[in-house]
């Protein structure tokens, strides 16, 4: 099993005010696929997010717009493919899958359900894991966004790597980690 952490850099045009990290735990088993481990660090009560300890129900089906609030994603393609799978989470649980052919080209929205999500939350640290349930090649490239939506209306968007000009996470600048095959150093 492999373990990576990196860190989301927020978009200098869309500066948080409540957000003071954002961090993703990366885990990749050959027996369970691979695991998304978001974790927002800050002052957690002034972001939109479900009221509660954290406690969701995976939606039995996918929900469109997850982006336009508090939303975490994941983008994955193959080394040198043009085409990629969208993953979009929701704090409450809902979540959209979306397969691309070629960037911004939408084939089709996919049901690729999350096996398991599950969050975790505090005055200073709100924590979302997902397993979308799928298997990755060695060498396939990953994006890691997120959209954090504040009380106020301020929205900050935060990626891996941001290519010139507005937040755009399906940019090809954005596919910016390499997943290695499980146990490999």
């Amino acid at each position: 099993m492999n373990s990576i952490r990196t860190a989301l850099i927020c978009h200098p045009d869309t500066p948080a005010r409540a957000v003071d990290g954002i961090a993703v735990e990366i885990i990749l088993s050959f027996d369970d696929g691979f695991a998304l481990n978001f974790i927002v660090d800050g002052r957690i009560a002034d972001i939109v997010l479900p009221p509660g300890e954290g406690q969701l129900v995976i939606a039995d089906s996918a929900t469109d717009g997850l982006w336009q609030g508090t939303c975490f994603e994941a983008f994955l393609t193959e080394e040198g493919q043009p085409d990629y799978t969208e993953f979009n989470y929701a704090p409450d649980g809902r979540w959209a899958c979306y397969q691309f052919d070629d960037y911004r080209s939408l084939l089709h929205p996919d049901e690729l359900a999350p096996w398991d999500m599950a969050a975790e939350r505090s005055a200073i640290r709100y924590a979302l894991r997902v397993e979308p349930g799928i298997f990755p090649d060695t060498g396939s490239k990953l994006a890691l966004a997120a959209v954090i939506e504040e009380l106020d209306g301020t929205k900050s968007y935060w990626a891996l790597a941001h290519p010139p000009g507005k937040p755009d996470f399906h940019h090809p600048d954005c596919f910016a980690l390499t997943l290695a095959a499980p146990g490999a150093a």
